[in-house]
């Protein structure tokens, strides 16, 4: 996927593995793409909208061959410290070939020193703060919404990093007008870091704060601390009534996941999914992050995750056939969810046939054994192979708790570690 690399400063600090081990094929690309909404292309064209006397710029991805009268839903997608609109680019490409009308921008005064003025909204980062991004994101929101192709009844938001607090105190603020807020690893670390004179990336005396804070690529004005050190995001944030999806990494270095956890509590019972991701830090890869569009679109379809297999790969064989080399994945894992605890028993395995085309077929073929929601025992045969293009299992139980899991229709998302994946399975 495309997008410009981010800054390596302050809230957009990567902090990602790049390499991939052998053992990690178990995660084999596909098409995150429903089959009832499945382009083959999108078109892209600028916005342009105001915040005041602010011009704010942006693309915005159609899904390709949209119908005339037609009204789509959207989701405005929103960058994090330093970015501009190229940050989340690759995004919105993705989320036009599922049927939506898909938007990112510019912050004013949002972005780094070093970004092309072409990408740049107006406005100076000595200006900004937390609630001036909170108010363009409101200003695209209400642009949006008046575009004759978009269903202004389904605006979505989504953001990554100090985007993402943007955009949680953003739906806090619009409220029924949000149908759904997606967070992605979002930077509510920003009160704590400005009373502790980091913020940024930053080091300046709290007691002392100066009118410009040096934050290396950027500088950020002295309002700019004194907003967010005032600031209780997590009481904002509750304001908001609506589905929520909050996508956290393990191995945040930037943002503790803690406040992930502290965000889904600050909503209600059953509202919030949090969905921490092992090894995954503040910032994402290609293969990163079609992981996290898949998840994004089973919490847009309203499907439900009812089973989290962390796998543990033990050992891998090769062996050499005619017309193919087999590979053979043994591993273990474990399961935690309300509806199922247990472990994957000894035998599981991941067959991948590598055929001199260079096609690959997988199969995985485990079993786990544990208790079901009712506190019986039970166990879960779990078959997971790709069909069009999406992780399809098969799944056979003998609890009668989880009986309706064998006839409801199933689709996993596989997240990608060093160790061997976590298997995420959805149930309409």
């Amino acid at each position: 996927m495309g997008g410009r690399r981010r800054q390596e400063t302050g809230y957009e600090r990567k902090d990602i593995r790049k390499e991939k081990m052998e053992k990690e094929e178990m995660m084999e690309r596909k098409e995150p793409m429903e089959k009832k909404e499945k382009v083959e292309y999108y078109n892209a064209e600028p916005f342009f909208c105001m915040r005041g006397g602010l011009r704010i710029r942006g693309m915005q991805y159609l899904p390709g061959g949209h119908e005339e009268g037609r009204r789509y839903p959207a989701i405005i997608v929103s960058h994090g410290f330093t970015g501009d609109y190229t940050s989340e680019e690759s995004y919105c490409r993705e989320f036009a070939k599922l049927g939506y009308a898909a938007f990112c921008f510019s912050f004013c005064g949002g972005s780094c020193d070093l970004t092309e003025e072409g990408r740049k909204s107006e406005g100076s980062t000595t200006d900004a703060t937390i609630g001036t991004e909170v108010e363009d994101l409101i200003a695209v929101k209400d642009y949006v919404a008046g575009l004759a192709y978009v269903d202004s009844r389904n605006l979505i938001l989504m953001g990554c990093s100090q985007g993402g607090m943007v955009s949680g105190l953003a739906a806090a603020r619009c409220g029924k007008e949000i149908s759904k807020l997606i967070m992605v690893y979002p930077a509510l670390c920003i009160p704590d870091h400005a009373r502790r004179g980091c913020m940024g990336g930053a080091d300046y005396d709290v007691e002392h704060v100066p009118d410009i804070i040096d934050c290396h690529v950027v500088s950020l004005g002295k309002k700019f601390h004194e907003e967010a050190v005032g600031m209780d995001a997590f009481l904002e944030l509750e304001a908001y009534e609506g589905p929520v999806l909050i996508l956290q990494g393990m191995d945040d270095t930037v943002v503790n996941y803690s406040y992930a956890v502290r965000a889904k509590e600050s909503y209600r019972p059953g509202q919030c999914r949090l969905q921490l991701i092992r090894e995954m830090g503040h910032g994402v890869d290609d293969w990163m992050r079609e992981s996290i569009v898949d998840s994004v679109r089973q919490f847009l379809l309203g499907r439900r995750e009812v089973l989290t297999v962390p796998i543990i790969i033990t050992r891998t064989e090769e062996e050499g056939k005619t017309d193919y080399k087999e590979v053979r994945i043994y591993f273990t894992g474990y399961c935690d969810t309300e509806f199922f605890r247990g472990t994957v028993l000894p035998g599981g395995c991941d067959t991948q046939k590598h055929f001199e085309d260079g096609t690959i077929s997988i199969r995985a073929d485990y079993t786990l054994e544990g208790v079901d929601k009712e506190g019986k025992n039970c166990r879960i045969h779990i078959v997971n192979q790709r069909v069009s293009g999406e992780w399809k299992p098969k799944i056979e139980t003998d609890s009668r708790a989880l009986a309706w899991i064998g006839e409801a229709d199933a689709t996993a998302v596989l997240e990608g570690s060093s160790g061997g994946p976590t298997v995420r399975i959805f149930f309409e």
